[in-house]
């Protein structure tokens, strides 16, 4: 078939995820420029934090409300424009002049990463046919890759222009958006009776509650190891670029489980494959604050890789608990699971100030422990149920 691409699956999924690279490249532009911005705009660390926060409850809680929206109102709409304002809107980081403008500048951009995620995962669902997982994992994996190439793409280049040239980098956004934004194929409502509301949600409440917090504690640990690691790492000798190295490091390789994950959990059940691959990242995560700066770097990215095997694992097997609404329970899982986690990130903070990054690190590697307790008392394989998709033209 003519709509058939790579790996057998409907070309426009690799054209969403190609475009989920983007988004989710823009959307980590703001950490790795925290050591230009900070001085530049006199901020205090507790400022820069309110910051990070504020753009992580745009960016991630409200796809949420993006998802009900994407449900009911012109969700290609959202595919359409949500990348494009977080291209160009987050491209302007560097041409604030105040932390009030920068706060504005993440919170725009954020909302527009948002619209684009629940109605994307969405139509990825919708054209994967039988492989759910394999189609899901394609999908956030190129959210993943582009995430974790942020740091080391837009940071040298403006560290090495100066801030005010920022606005430059969105040019390789549009570009790439200009050809992947055109493949995106007509998407139509589904039918009044799929539209999810939480009343739709309710029979289903019990395994969405388990899954949502097994989601959150997973990020939490994600997170904390995300954002403390380059400072553990150099107070241990790694400059700031070796640092940054090893963070992209990690979250390539947890790119990498999140593309295994899905395949896998078509083969041998996606509760069998979140819960194990939870309890095995826990040696690794346990392991690596006790080692030196290159052994921490190799623990982090083999736990890394297990722990986030299950992400795609959950937006799909979310997905099979409820009769429609993929979009509404695609933000649930994703954004607004993901956000709560980060939340714990300035808890975590005020440990590693009490009893050392070390000591705080090596306690919440055990924290996916809890998540496997949870994930185990999901249901083996999900509702049982009919696929009714919503129509998707071909693609011309």
């Amino acid at each position: 078939m003519t709509d058939r691409g790579w790996l057998g699956l409907h070309t426009s999924i690799w054209k969403i995820a190609s475009t989920h690279v983007v988004v989710d490249g823009y959307t980590n532009i703001y950490a790795p420029l925290l050591p230009l911005l900070i001085p530049h705009l006199n901020m205090s660390l507790r400022t820069a934090g309110i910051l990070a926060m504020c753009f992580q409850m745009a960016n991630s809680v409200s796809q949420l409300g993006f998802g009900a929206l994407a449900d009911r109102w012109r969700p290609r709409l959202l595919v359409m424009t949500g990348p494009l304002l977080a291209v160009v809107v987050l491209s302007f980081v560097g041409v604030a002049t105040t932390p009030l403008m920068l706060g504005v500048i993440l919170v725009a951009g954020g909302l527009g990463g948002a619209a684009f995620h629940p109605p994307a995962a969405a139509l990825v669902y919708r054209l994967a046919d039988h492989r759910k997982g394999l189609a899901m994992s394609v999908h956030l994996s190129g959210g993943s890759l582009g995430f974790s190439a942020a740091p080391i793409l837009f940071a040298p280049f403006i560290a090495y222009m100066g801030l005010r040239w920022s606005p430059l980098i969105m040019i390789p956004g549009l570009l790439a958006l200009s050809w992947t934004l055109r493949q995106v194929p007509p998407m139509t409502l589904p039918p009044a009776h799929e539209r999810s509301t939480w009343a739709t949600l309710r029979p289903a409440a019990a395994p969405l509650a388990l899954l949502y917090f097994t989601i959150v504690l997973r990020t939490a640990t994600t997170y904390g190891f995300m954002t403390f690691a380059p400072t553990l790492l150099t107070r241990q000798g790694f400059t700031i670029a070796e640092a940054s190295t090893a963070v992209s490091l990690y979250l390539f390789s947890s790119g990498i489980g999140g593309f295994f994950g899905g395949p896998l959990a078509d083969r041998i059940g996606p509760r069998r494959v979140i819960v194990w691959s939870l309890i095995a990242a826990v040696p690794f995560m346990a392991l690596a604050p006790r080692l030196s700066p290159i052994g921490f770097t190799a623990m982090l990215a083999i736990g890394g890789l297990l722990l986030q095997s299950t992400l795609p694992i959950s937006v799909t097997f979310a997905q099979t608990f409820v009769k429609g609404g993929a979009a509404t329970v695609s933000s649930l899982m994703m954004g607004f699971a993901w956000g709560m986690g980060s939340l714990a990130v300035p808890l975590i903070g005020a440990g590693a100030d009490r009893f050392g990054i070390e000591s705080t690190l090596g306690v919440l590697a055990f924290l996916p422990l809890v998540a496997a307790a949870l994930a185990a008392g999901l249901p083996s394989t999900g509702a049982v149920r009919a696929e009714t998709a919503t129509p998707v033209a071909p693609l011309p």
